[in-house]
């Protein structure tokens, strides 16, 4: 999305938003790491308090997708900490969008990675391995699918049906 920021699609593309193949997520994630505009294809996870599949995710080759994660908005642990960030950013992916807390904070901030997370939190999540890959999602008042395209930047995060043309 080189130099295009999310206001200027949404004013290109009011067809879109009106088809509801572009949509805007509600503004509730705080911006981490170093990368504040960052897009890609979405890969997408559920859990709840559990990070094991996050982990095994970032342990994969991005290939500059972005890994969006349900965690059911939860504001008691971190399901993302410094360490799988970042195997992300060295494994190639765009970014991670969290829908509850991460940990490690100033260590993220250090990474050429795009992260957005509801706020941070100390204490870590379970290890028990739960959670649905690859499933829609519903997060920030809206439906995200695996393989939708995600553009963010300090104005906000929009999903897209399919790579936008910007």
């Amino acid at each position: 999305m080189a130099l295009v920021t999310t206001a200027e699609v949404c004013d290109a593309n009011p067809q879109l938003i009106l088809s509801g193949e572009l949509r805007a997520l509600q503004p509730i994630f705080q911006i981490y790491g170093r990368r504040q505009v960052f897009s890609g294809p979405v890969v997408t996870l559920k859990v709840f308090e559990d990070n094991v599949l996050v982990r095994e995710f970032l342990e994969e080759k991005g290939n500059g997708r972005v890994l969006v994660v349900d965690g059911g908005g939860s504001l008691r642990c971190a399901i993302l900490g410094g360490n799988p960030v970042v195997q992300a950013q060295n494994n190639g992916w765009a970014g991670i969008v969290v829908n509850g807390c991460i940990r490690d904070v100033d260590e993220i901030n250090g990474c050429d990675i795009g992260v957005r997370a509801l706020a941070s939190h100390p204490m870590k999540a379970n290890k028990k391995g739960m959670g649905e890959k690859h499933v829609p999602i519903t997060i920030a008042g809206t439906r995200i699918c695996d393989g939708e395209w995600l553009y963010a930047d300090t104005d906000g995060i929009l999903i897209s049906r399919t790579e936008l043309s910007v």
